[in-house]
């Protein structure tokens, strides 16, 4: 890369005073902002959601990871501040736009979000400003959407303004790995883009990785993903394998990964959940189609994560068979909701389609989950947690653990519940093994059978 250290304008966005505008105050720009706020920096924070906005001036955090006591503290001192009004992007040395990115019906990437903030960006782009696109998207988004609106400015990218993608890594409900100490990929369309990004990011994240270009920043999120995703429907694949053989996968993957070498633990489950691995790999998927180009893995992959959610609904069927029950008019104790252990996000989350298989097949379903009081889903319609009781479990005709949060004594879970179909081994070392070929590893017999 070019040597840019004596450039001046770099060097006012490595030290100087200024100001950043975060579009999109979420799961990543809400931390984003309270980061660069405790570097000293000003910030503004844009969000469409008036809500939202509100919120954040009052010092209130909707977001778990960042405690309202951060987020206060900041607002107090005057050092960051929320609005939905974009024409104040002007006011702001540099921007970083970390909006959603979801999938369309059709399982399409829906790239209006990035559009439309692209689009107020252009609209009071002046020279000098850095603008950084953090949300995950194909390659080529960069360059062809983002730059392709700043143009219309007539300024040029390089010299009178600058334009990178550094990719989001949040990982939520992760205690160690966090905004500041993750390390952070940064590619600018520009070797001076890419430059003046790096100056400016070093200041509150410990370890900056700069790349060649936009496209190998924005490709390196999708691969770190769909790396996941697919070893993750390897281990779901190896888990119906061994639902046939009558093997317990869970014994399979605690034997395997004694080797100290050449293996990394993946663990099945109910199906993939969050914002990022259900959806990133298919922006790649569709990138490439418009290239005349398949991209085997990633299909085939989604295609076994997606049916785990029908397998667990099987599970939960064999085990009441098994007890001489039909899944119709039974009773289906779901505990958890979340995508994940120990976080309030259920985006994607397989319970959501589980919860909708169930009923379809006639079961009454109630679910628990502390960090999720309510469901509004068009999959699972408007519902409340409900207390987890002894009564609760007894009164049960399946219990069926779906996230493996850690406030859950599993013990007593098992002592009190009939039977337990459990998507996540979270009752190993409790548990009594069903008998049955099938569900070998899934079904456990409770205290009560």
């Amino acid at each position: 890369m070019n040597d840019h250290t004596r450039d001046p304008v770099l060097e006012h966005f490595r030290s100087g005073s200024l100001t950043m505008g975060v579009i999109g105050l979420g799961y990543v720009g809400l931390p984003l902002a309270a980061i660069v706020g405790e570097a000293g920096i000003r910030v503004i924070g844009f969000d469409i959601d008036e809500s939202v906005v509100d919120g954040v001036n009052a010092g209130e955090s909707h977001i778990r990871d960042l405690p309202s006591s951060r987020l206060a503290a900041l607002t107090e001192r005057g050092v960051l501040r929320a609005t939905a009004d974009m024409s104040r992007l002007p006011d702001c040395e540099v921007i970083a736009i970390s909006v959603p990115t979801p999938l369309s019906k059709t399982r399409d990437p829906d790239i209006s979000f990035i559009l439309a903030a692209a689009s107020s960006v252009a609209a009071g782009l002046r020279p000098g400003q850095l603008v950084v696109l953090e949300s995950t998207t194909y390659p080529g988004t960069t360059r062809e959407v983002v730059l392709g609106e700043l143009a219309k400015s007539g300024l040029v990218v390089g010299e009178d303004f600058f334009l990178c993608f550094s990719p989001e890594r949040v990982d939520p409900g992760n205690q160690v790995w966090t905004t500041r100490n993750t390390p952070r990929v940064i590619g600018g369309v520009t070797s001076r883009c890419t430059a003046a990004g790096e100056a400016f990011y070093s200041r509150f994240i410990d370890r900056m990785v700069p790349v060649s270009s936009a496209e190998v920043a924005e490709l390196s999120k999708i691969l770190e993903n769909t790396f996941r995703a697919v070893n993750i429907g390897l281990v779901n694949e190896t888990a119906l394998i061994a639902d046939q053989l009558g093997v317990d996968i869970w014994e399979v993957v605690e034997a395997a990964a004694t080797k100290p070498f050449g293996f990394m633990r993946f663990v099945p489950g109910p199906g993939l959940g969050g914002h990022c691995i259900p959806v990133d790999p298919h922006y790649l998927s569709w990138k490439m189609r418009t290239l005349d180009f398949r991209t085997r893995f990633i299909e085939l992959a989604s295609e076994i994560n997606a049916s785990m959610p029908r397998f667990v609904v099987d599970q939960v069927r064999d085990a009441l068979n098994a007890e001489g029950k039909a899944v119709r008019d039974s009773t289906v104790v779901i505990l958890g909701v979340a995508y994940k252990k120990d976080i309030d996000d259920v985006r994607e989350s397989p319970a959501l389609y589980i919860i909708e298989l169930l009923e379809e097949a006639g079961a009454r379903v109630r679910y628990h989950d502390p960090y999720v009081p309510s469901l509004n889903d068009e999959r699972t319609g408007l519902r409340e947690s409900v207390a987890l009781t002894p009564s609760l479990l007894g009164r049960a005709d399946v219990v069926l653990i779906l996230t493996d949060h850690s406030c859950f004594d599993m013990r007593g879970i098992v002592a009190k519940s009939r039977l337990l179909v459990d998507a996540r081994n979270a009752t190993a070392g409790t548990k009594a093994r069903a008998a049955s070929r099938r569900g070998v590893g899934w079904i456990v017999k409770g205290g009560l059978a």
